[in-house]
């Protein structure tokens, strides 16, 4: 039987939104409101990709001796201030916009019948800012987008590419692939199952960070899935002919 790929999950910021370090910025910008000033942005950027009150207490938990301090009102209060600071963002911002190369890639692979949806550390709030500001709010490009706030687990756990494929009615991850830019979108993509978790270097991390994570590919822009997908497809009806004959 012919195997096939019937789900591309792509994530937002740094690998479908162009993003300069803004989030990890906006995030870093919060805990700053709270009295937080020695959160690097580098400690901000290595948690791009979590879902975002985890991310906070992981870094709370870094910048803090007393663990009694950190309350779940601490962890609420340091999170409406990031989504206020990236709707704000996002919202305001001259030249917010798409990786150049992401439509091409969607319409593409959805012609190859593969359906496309878009997974994130953002809470759906500042999702459908972003969606409504490049105008992927209602594009028939983007088949379901499913955002951490909407699942009990967000990423690295597979829970947002199991709402996708249930949806699409698909039981076998390895009819999905997974792309990403950071080690959060690599691993989610690993512990769901996925036929191809597949690192992009247009983000978060470099290509020496996200090899130390074990992607199945690494790729420098989008553009580059096409011909992977392809050429997997093209091996699968040779490997089913061969055995036909």
């Amino acid at each position: 039987m012919k195997k096939t790929i019937k789900l591309a999950v792509f994530d937002m910021a740094g690998t479908t939104i162009k993003d300069n370090s803004n989030v990890a910025a906006a995030f870093q910008e919060a805990f700053l409101q709270h009295g937080f000033d020695k959160v690097t942005l580098e400690e901000a950027q290595e948690k791009m990709g979590y879902p975002k009150p985890l991310a906070i207490k992981d870094i709370l938990l870094q910048n803090i001796a007393d663990k009694n301090l950190i309350t779940e009102e601490l962890i609420a209060s340091i999170h409406s201030d990031f989504v206020k600071n990236m709707i704000a963002y996002y919202k305001d911002t001259p030249g917010i916009s798409y990786m150049d190369d992401a439509e091409e890639v969607f319409e593409k692979l959805q012609n190859l019948g593969i359906k496309v949806g878009l997974d994130t550390g953002f809470s759906r709030d500042i999702t459908d800012v972003i969606l409504e500001r490049v105008g992927w709010k209602n594009t028939p490009l983007i088949d379901i987008t499913v955002c951490s706030d909407e699942v009990e687990k967000g990423r690295p756990f597979p829970d947002m590419i199991q709402v996708m494929m249930g949806k699409f009615g698909i039981k076998d991850p390895k009819e999905v692939i997974k792309i990403g830019d950071t080690e959060v979108d690599v691993n989610q993509g690993l512990n769901s199952g996925c036929l191809m978790s597949i690192g992009v270097t247009t983000g978060a991390f470099t290509k020496e960070e996200l090899a130390k994570h074990k992607p199945t590919h690494i790729i420098n822009s989008l553009k580059e899935i096409v011909p992977l997908v392809k050429d997997y497809l093209e091996k699968e009806v040779n490997t089913v002919n061969q055995k036909a004959l």
